[in-house]
């Protein structure tokens, strides 16, 4: 009997299941999109009950299309949207409310408020984070803080927090009826309450949120059986959970210190593996937890996070209507040659890496009467490929080492303009492997190594596959002189957002 591995890839804006076989090829996948709350400026929030049932709906379904059932499922691997934070009533199953989602900048008060206390700055030396709204404990103080009775019912441990992949192990396990609360060290260490040495929750961070522990998941490694699943379909074992990107590094078989990736989607996300020690950065990046497989040492990455890539191309179709579908930018980007001077800084929510202004707001520079709409899209596409350059150049003097390549994945990719440019401002190759689905097959390796489906990293490493490469082809003094003008553009978003107490009050 033919067995396949079982990934579900939670991510932002939709939920899939996806199965592969041992070659790592997808055999089926079934998605499910969900909706998005905005109901403040700067609050950004999804339904976790609707998330759950999505997962009730496409597991079946991506059995049923790869013809087999549920004894061929080896194991399941789980990879979510990160710092999405969800608090629901352990007796009952049900959400005290909307989860509040990564982008969410209602905490922007908080964060300022915890910034001025005395031991602010061990938050980023126990942690390897900096404090921003971007990261998951200040949303849960938002909580405690602002529903009425939450912090009782959190101390006596009748409420349970979790990110998207602890809210579903939970439910897949039994939910209310025994279900499985645990999280892994990548998810953990996204929160702000992790020690990134430790890997445990530290006492001191704690105390500095204010964060009652029986509420907290038990923190596991990113490679082992959790438990089966007793729902939806039950006795498949659960294998595996990772972020999503500390999975798509996984998928990209960066397993060796220096290798880099990048996903491209609604935001981007460049992670380079550090190996068995945490590198402190000293350039505006994330230090963060890789993967840890089963009672192995843990692997460490450097991150640097951009918001706002992919949705700059959707704003640039719903929000201004130039183009009617996103694979337009690239055709309406080649009507020029350039960006006829203008750049675009879409700092829409504050800027991440290696920046991290809350108050930045998005720009349009360097306006003339000879600026078309291919101009604009243009300058689309470039932001992307600059605010890469930023992050890489932040890696590059962080490690010590210089990048020689970039993995890419994620659906921005098949934009081969953009690549191109991505590969012309970083003056290095950009590769894309066979599988773009990267984040849900490093869940899939993940749950796979765990169960002895696959035996080790090496028959991984051989399964990637490149499917296509862009080479430097710009001058590098061109690109040189664009970069300072980049970075002037990006100076002038500063300062533009102060917060204000009223984001305290809850909607």
């Amino acid at each position: 009997m033919q067995r396949y591995v079982m990934a579900i890839d939670q991510g932002t804006t939709s939920t899939r299941c996806i199965v592969f076989d041992a070659g790592g090829r997808l055999v089926s996948v079934a998605q499910r999109e969900h909706q998005h709350y905005f109901p403040k400026p700067g609050w950004a929030e999804q339904d976790a009950m609707e998330i759950w049932r999505n997962v009730d709906r496409i597991m079946p379904r991506a059995l049923r299309e790869a013809g087999i059932d549920r004894a061929q499922i080896a194991a399941l691997g789980i990879t979510n949207q990160r710092e999405t934070s969800v608090v629901w009533d352990r007796h009952t199953g049900v959400p005290v409310g909307k989860a509040i989602g990564w982008q969410d900048m209602r905490t922007e008060d908080l964060v300022l408020e915890l910034g001025a206390h005395p031991d602010a700055h061990r938050v980023l030396e126990l942690s390897g984070l900096p404090l921003t709204t971007y990261f998951s404990a200040p949303k849960l103080r938002w909580l405690l803080d602002s529903v009425p009775g939450l912090r009782a019912r959190a101390e006596r441990g009748d409420v349970l927090f979790g990110t998207m992949e602890t809210w579903l192990i939970w439910n897949l396990t039994g939910g209310a009826d025994g279900g499985i609360h645990i999280t892994d060290v990548t998810n953990a260490s996204r929160t702000l309450l992790m020690n990134l040495e430790t890997l445990a929750w530290d006492a001191d961070l704690l105390s500095f949120f204010d964060i009652p522990r029986a509420m907290l998941p038990q923190i596991r490694s990113s490679s082992e059986v959790y438990g089966a699943t007793r729902r939806v379909v039950p006795g498949i074992p659960i294998a595996a959970a990772l972020g999503d990107q500390q999975a798509a590094l996984f998928g990209q078989t960066c397993f060796s210190p220096g290798e880099t990736k990048c996903t491209y989607g609604t935001g981007s996300f460049l992670l380079r593996n550090t190996g068995p020690a945490p590198v402190r950065s000293a350039h505006g990046l994330l230090t963060t937890v890789a993967y840890q497989i089963g009672s192995a040492p843990a692997v460490y990455a450097l991150e640097g996070s951009i918001a706002v890539t992919g949705s700059l191309v959707q704003w640039f179709r719903d929000g201004l209507g130039l183009i009617s579908s996103a694979p337009e930018i690239e055709t309406l980007a080649r009507t020029v040659d350039d960006n006829g001077g203008c750049y675009i800084v879409p700092a829409f929510s504050g800027l991440f890496a290696p920046h991290w202004r809350s108050e930045a707001r998005g720009i349009i520079v360097g306006l003339t009467s000879y600026v078309t709409k291919g101009h604009l899209a243009r300058a689309v596409l470039e932001a992307t490929a600059w605010q890469t350059r930023e992050v890489v150049d932040a890696m590059n003097a962080d490690s010590g080492l210089q990048a020689t390549e970039l993995k890419v994945d994620g659906g921005m990719t098949t934009d081969h303009l953009l690549m191109q440019t991505v590969a012309d401002v970083l003056d290095i190759p950009v590769m894309r492997p066979m599988i773009i689905e990267t984040v849900s097959l490093g869940a899939a390796y993940a749950a796979g190594l765990s169960v002895g489906y696959w035996a080790d990293l090496e028959v991984l490493r051989r399964n990637w596959h490149r499917a296509a490469q862009w080479s430097p082809q710009q001058d590098p003094e061109r690109v040189r002189a664009e970069y300072v003008k980049w970075k002037r553009a990006v100076e002038l978003t500063f300062g533009w957002s102060q917060p204000t107490r009223s984001n305290l009050v809850s909607g």
